[in-house]
């Protein structure tokens, strides 16, 4: 089917929440989009941009994400995620990704206003869908601060002055967390639900088990960003197929377990977030 805005799948997820699963190779979008076919619901393919570092370019993995959206049958959308220069924004516009975020949480409270409201009227002018972020989501290159909250009356101010379309907040997770730990504010996500006049996002949700990702939807989030249990599981998968064989050299006999590890999460993580 066609590429899906995300505010099309943010409704099309509604009651549940909306599932985002980063793209590091090809093999996570293929699952991911197997993935979302197997739990019959919509999800968003992201492009960080410490994954465009790692290939060089945007390009090739956008384009690949391009066109496997567009091949399947879920409702699917393709995001830059993370980004912290207007370059590489415009360059995901002109490849055709309907969704960026761009991350300006690290500048003092006035720069991130006043550089994430020109990236949001360039983009808007386009047609793109505009995410940002006000507070520290901790575990992120050491950039946040850990034990930071963000503030629903400064998010409803930042919102109304930049005019971003959805916006990540800080209530508890941390990037990068391999243990399933984090416990979320939930009295905080629903003040900030209620204040806040734009879908919420929750960063570093891979941290958070799984009855605080219910939770967290329950109180008002709405964008679940998730990419760390992916790798845990596609790691995983290619460690017990090497294991088991020390003279294997073909990738595809341990990426093959590897994406089917990545598919069987997301189909989970979707059913979770629906459930």
């Amino acid at each position: 089917m066609p590429l899906t805005p995300v505010s099309e799948l943010i409704a099309a997820a509604r009651p549940g929440g909306l599932g985002a699963f980063n793209v590091i190779t090809l093999e996570h979008a293929e699952a991911i989009a197997a993935g979302a076919e197997a739990a019959d619901r919509p999800a968003v393919l992201q492009i960080s941009e410490n994954t465009v570092a790692y290939h060089g370019s945007l390009a090739p993995l956008a384009l690949a994400c391009l066109r496997i959206a567009a091949d399947s049958s879920a409702p699917l959308a393709v995001h830059l995620d993370h980004a912290t220069s207007f370059a590489l924004v415009r360059a995901a516009a002109e490849l055709g990704i309907g969704s960026v975020m761009y991350d300006g949480s690290t500048a003092a409270y006035a720069d991130n206003v006043a550089a994430t409201a020109e990236i949001a009227a360039w983009c808007h002018a386009r047609g793109v869908f505009v995410e940002a972020e006000l507070g520290a989501v901790g575990g992120k290159d050491g950039a946040h601060t850990p034990g930071v909250r963000t503030d629903p009356a400064e998010a409803a101010e930042f919102v109304a002055a930049t005019g971003v379309d959805a916006l990540a907040v800080a209530v508890g997770s941390a990037h990068a967390m391999h243990e399933r730990s984090a416990e979320l504010d939930n009295e905080l996500i629903g003040r900030l639900s209620v204040k806040v006049p734009v879908p919420l996002v929750l960063h570093g949700s891979s941290g958070v088990p799984d009855a605080g990702l219910r939770a967290a939807v329950e109180h008002g989030m709405t964008k679940i960003n998730l990419a760390t249990r992916l790798n845990i599981e596609a790691t995983a998968a290619v460690r017990a197929v090497l294991g088991s064989d020390a003279a294997l050299s073909d990738p595809r006999k341990y990426l093959r377990p590897a994406r089917t590890a990545i598919q069987r999460e997301v189909t989970h993580l979707l059913r979770v977030l629906r459930d």
